[in-house]
């Protein structure tokens, strides 16, 4: 249980109302009745099946994929059923419009999205487009900056004296340093490093997903109510406000004086918000920041972190990464270039999050109308959608020895010199998609590279 009183108080409700509430919601499986089902398709032993995907996700979704050979499927969650498509659906994940499977209302079902952030987040994600076009477009321009900061992080919070040898925590130390470069293009310096806005990052997508989780428990009518009860995600927007608050007047008051242009005018992603003109007010933009840095920091997080102790497991290929390393900076610097010419370490990375992703089903829409799948799956309106990218990446008939961590599999797949691009680490392609599959791949995968490397 939480340390927290009402959190307490308040899942002891969330379990008095959630029963009836979800075997309502469960017995309203009729339209999904041709679709098959892993675990139990009725109430109330589908509760059962419920509380079992939470646990053994992973495990339900590879048992349904290799029963019904690859063919769709349903499981029932705690507040819905969920059809999980197959390999030869993709295609029809990325064709359809926004106004037929929306990844935005899926995430905000999800996470709840409206009552723990704000209904404008979901309703005009403007923040998304804005990040895509400028990080991509321009992405070499913040190389030296994420370079320099993980530079300076790495020497700051290791503190190594005459190479000397020192016990940390890895994961701590590394979400530390994710969340100071990602920082350095989001909000910039000095804030980036402010040990306070640190931790509030790090905390909270956390916070967030533990409030969601426990409003996902309440019947839809009680959501907005008990939103309210809830502490966590209030208290970090409150936080970042605080922070960011001093900023964005500084920044405003620049803009008044000298217009949209001056001299040492920052170029971060706040800045950018701000030269949209969309929101001017300190609560909105925080909004953007903290939705951002949500999407950004655990994943990155957790790649690094299983990355370096594969390389432990793997001691011998630590010198000829390093030495591919040393030899394309010697001649491109620390460039956008650089990084594609690193086609090992980039191997060794796509590799590391084929095996030890974030997300089991890295793929999620919800259907906003009525459709059929080209294999004759009929969706109807309200079904959320998964693609179960763990069982993909585990698929024997894609990958030899799929359980075996291969660090230049994917070094060896693009060694032809004419599809090396599409087995890098950020790309995506039907059998490879740890960041999402269609136009809605996650766009925080573009500048994972630096805090990476």
């Amino acid at each position: 249980m939480s340390d927290n009183p009402l959190t307490n108080y308040v899942l002891a409700a969330a379990i008095c109302v959630t029963v009836p509430a979800v075997a309502l919601k469960l017995l309203k499986s009729s339209n999904l009745d041709r679709v098959p089902s892993v675990g139990y398709s009725y109430w109330p032993a589908s509760y059962v099946s419920a509380f079992k995907y939470m646990s053994s996700a992973a495990q339900i979704l590879q048992e349904g994929y290799v029963k019904y050979k690859g063919a769709p499927f349903k499981i029932p969650t705690l507040n819905r059923w969920v059809v999980v498509v197959g390999r030869q659906n993709l295609e029809d994940i990325k064709k359809a419009t926004d106004d037929e499977l929306s990844l935005v209302e899926a995430v905000n079902d999800t996470i709840k999205i409206d009552y723990l952030i704000g209904p404008a987040i979901s309703s005009d994600p403007y923040h998304i487009s804005l990040a895509r076009i400028r990080l991509s477009r321009k992405l070499g321009l913040y190389y030296p900056d994420m370079k320099d900061e993980v530079h300076i992080a790495f020497e700051e919070i290791l503190s190594l004296k005459d190479n000397a040898w020192k016990s940390v925590v890895a994961v701590a130390t590394i979400r530390e340093i994710v969340c100071r470069a990602s920082n350095r293009v989001i909000v910039g310096l000095p804030l980036c490093r402010d040990p306070d806005w640190i931790n509030l990052n790090a905390c909270y997508a956390v916070d967030v997903a533990l409030d969601a989780n426990i409003l996902n428990m309440f019947p839809k009518f009680l959501v907005p109510f008990v939103s309210k009860l809830l502490p966590n995600s209030a208290a970090g927007i409150k936080c970042a406000m605080k922070h960011l608050d001093p900023l964005i007047k500084e920044r405003f008051r620049c803009m008044k004086e000298h217009g949209d242009e001056w001299s040492d005018k920052p170029n971060d992603f706040l800045q950018w918000l701000i030269d949209e003109k969309e929101e001017c007010t300190t609560r909105q933009l925080s909004l953007r920041v903290l939705t951002l840095s949500f999407a950004s920091i655990h994943s990155t997080t957790n790649t690094c972190t299983q990355a370096l102790y594969n390389l432990a497991a793997h001691p011998q290929y630590v010198e000829p990464l390093r030495e591919e390393v040393d030899a394309v900076i010697r001649e491109h610097g620390w460039t956008k270039e650089a990084m594609v010419l690193m086609q090992k370490v980039d191997s060794f990375l796509a590799e590391t999050l084929r095996l030890e992703g974030v997300l089991t089903t890295s793929v999620q829409r919800k259907a906003l109308k009525d459709m059929t799948l080209s294999d004759g799956t009929f969706i109807p309106k309200g079904t959320h959608i998964y693609v179960p990218t763990y069982v993909f990446h585990r698929d024997s008939a894609i990958y030899e020895n799929p359980g075996v961590f291969d660090p230049l599999r994917f070094f060896r797949l693009g060694d032809d010199g004419n599809e090396s691009g599409r087995h890098q680490m950020v790309a995506m392609n039907r059998n490879y998609f740890p960041f999402g599959y269609g136009k809605h791949a996650w766009y925080g995968c573009i500048h994972l590279d630096v805090p990476m490397l």
